[in-house]
């Protein structure tokens, strides 16, 4: 992503191999897709490598979150929002589990 800076990276293994990953950059400029000047990608899967909860912003999609193969649209409103929300489903999935 040029121009990009990598504003937050995190990685977490679970004691069950699974995994949380989190990355967000902040991009040189804001623009109609993402009107906040961010790119994230927050992903929680299973140790063989399934996504169970995912958010992100890709092109022409927008804000938006996958869980469990389900995708929706989200509502950004701030970064320390977008990951308590994450989290909240991850805890939702590891619950159900």
């Amino acid at each position: 992503m040029p121009g990009a800076k990598l504003l937050y990276y995190a990685r977490m293994v679970y004691p069950d191999g699974a995994v949380r990953e989190m990355v967000i950059w902040k991009l040189p400029r804001v623009d109609v897709e993402r009107p906040h000047g961010l790119k994230y990608r927050l992903y929680y899967g299973a140790s063989d490598g399934t996504c169970l909860v995912r958010y992100d912003n890709e092109r022409g999609k927008g804000d938006h979150r996958h869980v469990r193969g389900r995708e929706v649209s989200y509502q950004f409103r701030d970064v320390e929002t977008l990951i308590a929300d994450f989290q909240r489903d991850i805890d939702h999935v590891r619950r159900e589990s």
